[in-house]
């Protein structure tokens, strides 16, 4: 029954390069966001976790200064 709905649909085989394209342009983009990061600012944010509240508004104050 399933495949019989979906013939029915004029153009329905343009829909999985549709879906094939934002999957492959979303991780190309989040690729160039990782190569592109800012090395310094990803460590500082990993470490946030560790310090304490006045240690992270140090280093949230930083980031804004720098």
């Amino acid at each position: 029954m399933d495949k019989n709905v979906l013939q029915s649909i004029a153009g329905v085989e343009i829909y999985p390069l549709i879906s094939l394209a934002i999957f492959f342009l979303f991780f190309l983009g989040l690729l160039l966001y990782v190569v592109r990061a800012n090395r310094q600012h990803l460590r500082s944010m990993s470490e946030m976790p560790l310090l304490s509240d006045e240690e992270i508004q140090q280093h949230l104050n930083h980031d804004v200064i720098c």
